[in-house]
């Protein structure tokens, strides 16, 4: 028999949803994806050069766990120019991607009892991740009105003396939302007033428009810091996602914690991709200019679509790559015979019907919603948001 923990445990639906649309594709169906939450841009060159010279050179035996000293230098440095924080080496660790990392740092710092706070939309994997760590998630709702930001005010309702830690993804994944240093500051306040962790999810740090630049909740106060363990990696700014390097820094004793339940489960990363990874935080950084160019006219084009179905709203994303459109309007028509009651619902009709791949909001903790990745090209996004009009003019 599975453990209880296996059973009560859900696939993460944005991999399902991908899978799924592999399959029909390969039945010879043309699938408009807006599913899968990876650029498709294809790495740099440099950074494949030097993969190609690690393997060629004989770097493919084990590493130290944490990762090699070079590549924690290149993210202690990255840091320093980006953030203006200063680590040591024993403040970071390099993981099988970011969600590997968090997923160990959830295990060090979390267990029955403890509470953490995790504000909507969020991205799939924090709920289950905290359960798997025994502790219990805690949901606050977000509004748009409010960019999907926690505000002081709204923390202070929800934090008990089983609050352990809050998670703060920005940009987020799914809304694209960011975060004002004046929130932050609320935040860190509250953080060290009632001596919580604050999880700080950085990794579309570098994907950002109309001018914003992102500020790190650690860089506000040294106070702030001492509190936080930031989340970051190669996959989304480099387009490095199936390379798998997450990195993570914080206190010593929690990364060295980290670095214990890495050795007892998947030891180090792999060795080749943390040497393409070091040739992407140290090599030129131009490509990330002209992806993120090219997101922002996809993001731009989608929005005015989008917003151009009676009854559709959508949140304009300042970062990541993501649209989150509110489909509520919606909910309660039939197409045929058939109610659609729910986000699952209307993705699954837009998938079977209209050959277009969404994933469902309550995957993100907003029902009503769908997320819809600009990450794929101009070419998909015409052809799949003409789709989606097509569904919502079919509903009745």
């Amino acid at each position: 028999m599975l453990s209880e923990r296996a059973r009560a445990l859900k696939p993460s639906p944005t991999l399902a949803i991908s899978a799924k649309e592999k399959v029909l594709r390969a039945q010879g169906l043309d699938i408009a994806g807006f599913g899968a939450g990876e650029p498709d841009f294809d790495t740099p060159q440099h950074i494949k050069q030097a993969a190609i010279d690690a393997i060629n050179k004989g770097f493919t035996k084990y590493t130290p766990v944490a990762g090699i000293e070079p590549l924690k230098d290149a993210i202690i440095e990255k840091f320093k120019n980006d953030n203006g924080l200063t680590f040591k080496r024993e403040e970071v660790i390099i993981s099988c991607g970011g969600k590997h990392g968090l997923y160990n740092l959830f295990q060090a710092l979390f267990q029955e009892g403890d509470e953490v706070i995790i504000p909507t939309p969020y991205w799939v994997s924090y709920p289950p991740m905290v359960e798997l760590a025994g502790a219990k998630p805690v949901i606050v709702d977000t509004r748009e009105e409010d960019d999907y930001q926690v505000t002081g005010d709204l923390l202070k309702k929800y934090i008990t003396n089983k609050t352990k830690g809050i998670i703060l993804n920005y940009p987020s994944n799914p809304v694209g939302s960011v975060y004002t240093v004046e929130n932050l500051t609320q935040i860190g306040k509250l953080a060290v007033e009632h001596n919580l962790y604050i999880i700080s999810d950085e990794m579309y740090e570098k994907l950002v428009y109309d001018g914003y630049k992102h500020t790190s909740i650690a860089s506000i106060d040294k106070a702030f810091k001492e509190r936080t363990i930031i989340s970051n990696g190669v996959s989304k700014a480099y387009s490095m996602t199936g390379w798998r390097i997450g990195y993570t820094v914080g206190q010593k004793e929690i990364i060295s914690a980290m670095s214990n339940i890495q050795s007892q489960s998947t030891s180090n990363p792999t060795s080749i991709s943390q040497y393409a990874a070091l040739a992407a935080l140290t090599g030129p950084q131009d490509f990330i200019a002209m992806m993120v160019n090219e997101f922002q006219k996809r993001r731009d084009y989608l929005v005015a679509e989008l917003t151009s179905i009676p009854g559709v709203t959508c949140y304009n994303p300042r970062g990541a790559f993501y649209v989150f459109p509110n489909f509520s309007a919606l909910m309660g028509k039939k197409y045929k015979d058939k109610v659609i009651e729910t986000s699952a619902a209307l993705t699954e009709l837009l998938l079977e019907e209209f050959h277009t791949a969404v994933v469902p909001g309550a995957e993100f903790g907003k029902e009503g919603y769908l997320r819809l990745s600009f990450a794929t090209s101009m070419e998909v996004i015409k052809k799949g948001v003409e789709r989606i009009k097509k569904a919502a003019a079919a509903l009745i």
